[in-house]
């Protein structure tokens, strides 16, 4: 039996003319969190909505929760926090979640006691019968995360889950995702914050023009490190001895090169390579290609702003 939870190949869609999503092609697993990258008009938001069934995609093929898109039983165990959601802002936290619940089949004191354990999670019981209208932005996205949860899902979509929260809420959103993935549950996540992505995800994909272009895994090791030394004098002959050490080796100012080296057990050996020669160190700092470096290289000189 497959242990993927989003198994997708080549998912299209079009609007008239346009060509919002040429190739969505996807292998989440379970218990995975995910995260789904890539610039404004990129075609996020429409690849969501096809594997939540909420367009239907106009060629390819997917499955979700192993079962083809669209499947009711497998939408049943799906969760959604939209990017961009409206709520009855007559009811009160409560009433909105007794609601969705009601949506799911849930009834009783199970979904009562659903509702009590979110709301104290989110940080809002003490805010539960208040009309969500009198809501801040923050509070708001906090009732949208525990509606998205109301289900016990075994997958949740989560499209900037983040937005509007202040840093004690984004801490907060951090933490329910590390819970979910605890019991097993696949995150698929869309942020523009790529520092929330790093500290949370275990892969990403990146998405450019409607297509998938690159996936990764975070938080593994990598084959090269890059290090940035300050050092003086710069000469020649410093430049040329480098290269026995590593490869890419640039200057950025006066005093200080960048080189990238296979594993920092070779930064001891540079150190005193260094130091013997005569040479003025000042700092050897080994740095890691940050999700936004990486972002910038995998979208390519050409992409502009969105």
């Amino acid at each position: 039996m497959s242990d993927l939870v989003i198994d997708t190949r080549g998912l299209r869609k079009w609007f008239g003319p346009t060509l919002a999503v040429a190739d969505l092609s996807l292998s989440v697993r379970a218990g995975e969190i995910f995260g789904f990258l890539g610039p404004n008009g990129a075609g996020k938001t429409t690849s969501i909505k096809m594997l939540l069934s909420l367009a239907h995609p106009d060629g390819g093929e997917g499955r979700v929760l192993g079962q083809p898109l669209g499947d009711r039983l497998a939408r049943a165990r799906v969760g959604f926090l939209p990017e961009h959601f409206r709520f009855h802002d007559c009811l009160t936290a409560r009433e909105l979640l007794r609601f969705h619940g009601r949506l799911y089949g849930l009834s009783g004191s199970d979904l009562d006691m659903r509702i009590d354990r979110l709301l104290a999670r989110v940080d809002l019981l003490e805010a539960a019968d208040r009309p969500v209208r009198g809501y801040s932005k923050g509070m708001l996205q906090r009732t949208g995360l525990a509606q998205a949860l109301l289900n016990d899902p075994q997958l949740v979509f989560l499209d900037e889950p983040t937005s509007g929260l202040d840093p004690l809420g984004r801490l907060l959103v951090r933490d329910i995702i590390s819970e979910l993935r605890e019991r097993g549950t696949t995150v698929f996540l869309n942020s523009h914050l790529l520092g929330e992505v790093e500290a949370t995800c275990d892969r990403v994909a990146f998405v450019k023009q409607g297509r998938t272009i690159h996936e990764m895994a975070l938080g593994q090791p990598v084959d090269f490190i890059d290090v940035e030394m300050r050092v003086s004098p710069l000469d020649a002959c410093l430049l040329e001895g480098l290269r026995a050490f590593g490869r890419a080796i640039s200057q950025s100012t006066a005093d200080i090169l960048r080189m990238r080296v296979e594993s920092e057990a070779t930064l001891p050996a540079l150190a005193r390579w260094l130091v013997e020669r005569g040479t003025n160190v000042y700092g050897l700092q080994p740095r890691r290609k940050s999700l936004e470096e990486w972002f910038v290289e995998v979208m390519g000189e050409d992409q502009r702003p969105g």
